[in-house]
């Protein structure tokens, strides 16, 4: 075996292992900054704009975005203004998003009484946002469309799976990675409802 072939083979073999390690997270392969998202249970957070509140009367700018849900009704994101929200930001290809649907679906069912549970769907296409949905009976919830990544940036969203808790008062929490539903929970009360 040549040198050359050595150093061709061991670069082909970098590469797969790469592609493997950003696939299995179900990161933001094309985000700014080249960094993958959270997965497997790492969760990070964000503190930036969310931290302040709104002048009263003004749409936080999170806030102030317009768009579709996944079954083509109108949603403004104002709808959420003034109410605890959890923001679920998902991918329609993310398998690590698949495997968490089923505790954010009940999550939401949990907490149906005091905070409503929003699904942010990015980076895929409708229909392919539409068979997330339906595979994961995940329909009990809105989930909307974010064609362009405006919605997750103004969260402070860089992959999926990430979570943005928003409070009442127009400041939100942001949380990169899969929660377990005890993390979830607490989130909850100590972000929205303590």
């Amino acid at each position: 075996m040549t040198m050359e072939t050595t150093s061709r083979g061991t670069a082909v073999l970098a590469t797969l292992a790469a592609a493997v390690v950003g696939l299995s997270a179900c990161g933001a392969p094309d985000s700014e900054d080249g960094a993958a998202g959270g997965g497997g249970g790492q969760a990070s957070e964000s503190g930036g704009a969310g931290a302040t509140p709104p002048k009263a009367g003004e749409t936080p700018p999170a806030l102030d975005f317009t768009t579709r849900t996944v079954d083509g009704n109108d949603f403004a994101g104002a709808e959420l203004q003034g109410k605890p929200v959890v923001l679920w930001f998902w991918a329609p290809w993310c398998t690590v998003c698949r495997g968490e649907a089923e505790g954010v679906m009940k999550a939401a069912e949990r907490h149906t009484d005091d905070v409503k549970f929003i699904g942010v769907a990015g980076r895929g296409e409708v229909d392919d946002m539409k068979k997330f949905v339906d595979d994961t009976e995940t329909d009990g919830m809105t989930h909307i469309v974010d064609d362009d990544g405006s919605i997750w940036s103004g969260f402070e969203v860089t992959g999926q799976p990430a979570f943005s808790f928003l409070r009442a008062d127009g400041t939100f929490h942001t949380v990169s990675g899969t929660l377990s539903d005890a993390d979830l929970d607490g989130y909850i009360a100590d972000d929205l409802t303590g």
